[in-house]
């Protein structure tokens, strides 16, 4: 939890931009992933209150499909949001790489930071947000929260789609102890995201990670500890996950 008695910096030139314009098929038919609820709250809501639960963070730029902005704009005005905090709702695109670029092209001149966060992220910790929003003050141009793999990872030779009951064979296994597992959100200088997308090509439908965008341009990519309570809310089982996570806050912490 944030400690709101801390003063706001002054000038605050970070904003966070929420690519939410995605239907989330794995959680299965109906409203699309980002307006599910988690804890009768809609799991978009739950993300845009971590961004801004940073005193850091000026603005939040919402992403919402392109059909969907008026209703996402109604969402936002009928949760409590921070008062400090400035909220804007743009239509996006067809994919992901897309829908983070028209985000960037809404920013105001002063923003200079930028954070890229999964709207199916709902749960991550204020500490992790201001973690990287402090290193990309140190200077670096792209910042990513991690955490080490608990799991062996296999590469694999991906198996014929006209032969989808066929074995994988295993290709390589690679040393766990130099792989992380990616989260968000993900921060940035403001130019380095802004020249990584517009000269990195839209390949099929795009990318899903910027910070892969910025690492393509030849600038260098750090990490930070990342937190196992931001994970991804992808699959049923996540949710129900999602939902125990709230529950513990809420009896802790009054969250």
């Amino acid at each position: 939890m944030s400690d709101d008695s801390r003063p706001a910096p002054p000038a605050a030139r970070t904003a966070a931009v929420i690519p939410a314009a995605g239907r989330g098929v794995r959680l299965g038919p109906g409203t699309p992933k980002a307006l599910r609820p988690l804890g009768g709250t809609p799991l978009l809501i739950h993300a845009v209150r971590a961004m801004a639960a940073s005193r850091t963070v000026a603005l939040v730029v919402v992403v919402a499909p392109p059909d969907g902005a008026a209703e996402v704009r109604n969402l936002l005005d009928t949760h409590a949001l921070p008062e400090r905090t400035d909220f804007l709702v743009v239509p996006g695109g067809d994919t992901r790489q897309q829908s983070v670029r028209l985000g960037l092209d809404a920013l105001p001149a002063h923003i200079d930071t930028v954070l890229v966060h999964d709207a199916a992220r709902p749960l991550v910790p204020v500490e992790t947000v201001d973690a990287v929003i402090a290193a990309v003050h140190a200077g670096a141009p792209a910042v990513v929260p991690a955490l080490p793999l608990a799991d062996t990872v296999k590469e694999v030779e991906p198996r014929d789609p006209a032969r989808p009951d066929d074995p994988e064979p295993v290709v390589a296994t690679p040393e766990r102890a130099r792989l992380r597992a990616v989260q968000t959100p993900q921060g940035f200088h403001r130019d380095a995201l802004v020249h990584a997308h517009a000269t990195v090509p839209v390949d099929g439908e795009g990318a899903t990670d910027c910070a892969g965008m910025v690492e393509r341009t030849g600038k260098p990519v750090v990490l930070v500890p990342g937190h196992e309570e931001a994970f991804k809310v992808t699959r049923p089982l996540d949710l129900v996950l999602a939902e125990a996570v709230l529950a513990r806050r809420r009896a802790n912490d009054g969250f």
